[in-house]
Formats: C-alpha cells, structure tokens, sequence
C-alpha cells in the first residue's frame, strides 16, 4: 500500500502556506466572509462523488483501498486517495463534509448533501439509448434534480417563503457534469464529429437544471467547467498517436483539450445568458481547465515530481494506466507518495492535485473562480477541523 504521508516539496509548501497567510489577513479583517454560506448542494459526477455511488454499486473498486487512503485511511467513496475538491470548498467556508445523499437517511442534511454519483451523465439515459451507448448508471442530472426536491420539503417548508430564505445562504455547485456524456461515447469508439453534435444537448441540460434550483430559491451557483481530457492518462492511453505533432508541449492530446475547450466555452456562453436572465443570481464559472493546466506545464515546479500524466494507481502501460486493471483490484500497483502525483487512477486526480485546484480557484484575486467584484468565498487553515465522513 501506498504511505499515507503528505510530504510536498517546498515549493507546493510555500505556495500553500502563503495562500493561507493571504486568508488569515482576509478573515481577521472581515470574518463573515468565511461563514456566508449555511449550507452547501452539489451536483455531479465522480469528480464530486462522496460516498453516492457505493449505495448504487456497492462492488466497485473505487470502495476498496487503496482509495481514501491518504486522508480517510479508509474508501469512502471518493474517486480519489482522499479529498477532492469539494471537500476543499466546504472545509472553506466551515462546513462540514458533505454526506452522499443515497446515504444519509439517518443524517441531519441542514447544512447540505451531495447528489453527485460517479458515472452519471448530464442527459437522461433516454439520450444515450437512442445511439446505442451504453451508460452503466441511472443517476442522470435530472434524477438528481428528483432526489433534491424530495429532500427539500424535510429542510423548510415549501408553502412559505421558507425555501426561499434557506437557500439563499446556500452555495450549489453545479458539477463538474458532463464529462461522462464524453467519455463513454469516447470510450464506445464513437467519432468525434459525432460527439461534438451532443455539446448544445448537454449544455441546454446544465442550463435547464440550474433554472429548476433558481425556481426553488438558489441564488448562488458554481458551474465548473470540464478538465482537459486530452492530459488524462486513459485517454493518453487510448489515444496514444505515434504523430508527434498529436501532443502539445506537456505532453497532452491537443485535439482532446480542444474538444474540452470547445464545451468550456459554450458553457460560459451559456452562463453569460442565464446572467442577463437573472440578474439577482450570481452564477459563477469555475475554470477547471486552466487551473489544472498549471500542474500539467509545470509539475515539478509546484511539487508533483512523480509527474502529472502518469497515474499513481492502475496497471501497465507508459502512463500506468491500464483499462482492464483497474485501481483498487489486485492487480493494480500503486505509487508509493500519491502527493507527488497529479493523476490518481487514470481518470481522477490525487487529493494534493484536488487541493491544488481548490486552491487555485479559490486564491486572493479570485481570477478563476469568481465574476469581477462577486468575491465571497475564500479558503480557510481550518480544512482539517472537521470530522470525516
């Protein structure tokens, strides 16, 4: 097994350190900017997944360690060795961790749940079965959407203005979603002319879910956008090209990241319309893409010597990556310091990858995280003071 040791290199340390330095001045000078927020609700996929897939398939390797192992020392859930990104973000702001929904019958859920499961899709099955693409889960945006109004009415009381008033110190983070729609086509051998034809689809899904929430209330969105594809290990792996001219300066599939870029910026557009459309919400674009791609020009530089493109856990290969060994079976070897890596198992990152993103979208100037002059959120030295799920 993996060390469950957290050993950055300086230069990640530094970096860290300083960010938390910025955020002491920042809540000693105004303290409710950490504590806005009274509760959280997250959407997605396996990117924000706590727990919600193991209820719905309890074989998967993903509740096997060594996932959660670097902070949890146990699998919760998370497609990670620890925390991701969402765990950073509610840590932020005070919060507990969010419990999966499928999970949390016997749970007080005042301060939000997580409806993410890992593999949904923002389209319905329906969608994908017209094309003969196979979708291994049921837990589609809009079944999502279903379980968060069957929740409500246990949190406020929907004939009042209760609902209204609760969320509206309520942060819902809208994804990431989408990716999934991507990657099993890709995955199937579907085309990508084919694939680029399902973005206006999925885009009008995420649009469609965030006028829902609107109605019930939410005033506060963050809608992530997708992660460079063509950087991921399984993705290098299946598409590996012997053409040199296929990958850009780190190493990357170019005409991978330009698909990914492709959907980001027709989201934004998106998002751009739904802001005319509801001037008193504020919807944020959180830019996954351009955070990550500081750790895949520059690893080293920001601690992650194991590399960024190679996975700690999975099987052979030049990226140990490998489809039919999968993380968390017997087979698969894992990377004695996952802090040095930004990959984890081929298509998820490392909880010091995920904390560098939390980090990254959550900094002093807030350039990736929030529309001009809209700064509410900031990071906290607290992100270990609550109790794990």
């Amino acid at each position: 097994m993996a060390s469950s040791s957290f050993s950055p290199s300086s230069s990640l340390f530094s970096l860290l350190n300083f960010n938390n330095l910025i955020i002491i001045c920042i809540l000693l000078a105004n303290p409710v900017l950490g504590s806005y927020y009274k509760s959280i609700f997250s959407f997605g996929d396996s990117i924000a997944d706590t727990g919600n897939v193991l209820y719905s398939q309890p074989d998967e390797t993903v509740g096997k360690l060594p996932y959660g192992e670097t902070y949890f020392h146990r699998a919760t859930g998370r497609f990670s060795d620890g925390r991701i990104t969402l765990d950073f973000i509610a840590q932020a702001v005070g919060l507990p961790l969010l419990p999966p929904y499928l999970g949390s019958s016997k749970k007080d859920l005042q301060q939000g749940v997580n409806f993410a499961v890992g593999g949904a899709t923002a389209l319905d099955d329906s969608f994908f079965e017209k094309r003969k693409i196979v979708v291994p889960t049921n837990a589609s945006l809009g079944v999502q959407l279903k379980w968060f109004k069957q929740l409500l009415p246990s949190l406020c009381n929907p004939s009042s203005n209760d609902c209204h008033e609760y969320l509206k110190t309520s942060l819902i983070l809208m994804g990431e979603i989408g990716g999934n729609d991507y990657n099993h086509p890709f995955f199937q051998g579907r085309g990508i002319e084919e694939i680029r034809t399902f973005v206006p689809h999925i885009i009008n899904a995420i649009s469609s879910a965030i006028k829902v929430l609107i109605k019930e209330g939410a005033v506060t969105f963050m809608v992530p956008g997708n992660f460079p594809i063509g950087c991921s290990a399984l993705y290098l792996t299946l598409f590996k090209s012997p053409n040199k001219e296929d990958y850009d300066e780190s190493g990357c599939i170019k005409w991978l990241n330009e698909f990914s870029v492709y959907h980001n910026k027709f989201l934004q557009k998106e998002l751009a319309v739904l802001r005319e459309e509801y001037p008193s919400v504020k919807i944020i674009y959180a830019d996954y893409y351009n955070v990550a791609m500081k750790f895949y020009k520059s690893p080293e530089l920001l601690g992650f010597t194991g590399g960024a493109l190679k996975a700690c856990c999975g099987g052979k290969g030049p990226y140990n990556c490998n489809q039919y060994v999968r993380c968390g079976s017997v087979d698969a070897k894992v990377c004695e310091d996952p802090s040095t890596y930004v990959n984890w198992d081929g298509v998820h990152l490392t909880e010091a990858a995920y904390k560098f993103l939390a980090n990254g979208l959550m900094q002093e100037n807030n350039q990736f995280f929030f529309p001009e002059n809209d700064i509410i959120i900031t990071t906290t030295t607290a992100t270990d003071r609550n109790q794990a799920l």
